[in-house]
């Protein structure tokens, strides 16, 4: 049973690992455009990317990854959770003077790992 349910648990992770990776294209592109064309704050800019690609990584996460209804309810959930995220992680470059390179790897990384934790066990819990 555990062998099943840490299989199911990977075949998740890999699904929501290749949305991943397309979000974070669409994040990194709008986080450019906000913090370079627009001279913002990396907080700024982090934020505003993630209101771009959590709308896509949501529902493309709700259908491909966990065949799940999307609701507003589960929406909000996502959304305000990483969003906090964001704008933590863009605070913290900011006070540090952290390069935005870092930003984004680091916000990457953290958001895939947190997120799918929070996304498998609250957002789309079955």
């Amino acid at each position: 049973m555990e062998t099943l349910n840490s299989r199911k648990t990977g075949i998740l992770f890999s699904k929501y690992l290749m949305t991943g990776v397309l979000n974070t294209l669409i994040h990194w592109g709008v986080f450019f455009l906000v913090y370079r064309v627009f001279s913002t704050s990396q907080a700024t800019g982090n934020f505003v990317a993630f209101c771009v690609a959590v709308t896509f990584s949501f529902f493309a996460n709700a259908k491909f990854t966990f065949k799940s209804n999307a609701s507003l309810r589960r929406y909000l959930l996502f959304v305000l959770f990483m969003g906090a995220l964001s704008i933590l992680v863009g605070w913290g470059a900011d006070t540090l003077g952290a390069l935005p390179i870092i930003t984004l790897v680091f916000f990457s990384g953290i958001s895939l790992v947190l997120g799918f934790i929070y996304a498998r066990y609250i957002v789309f819990r079955p």
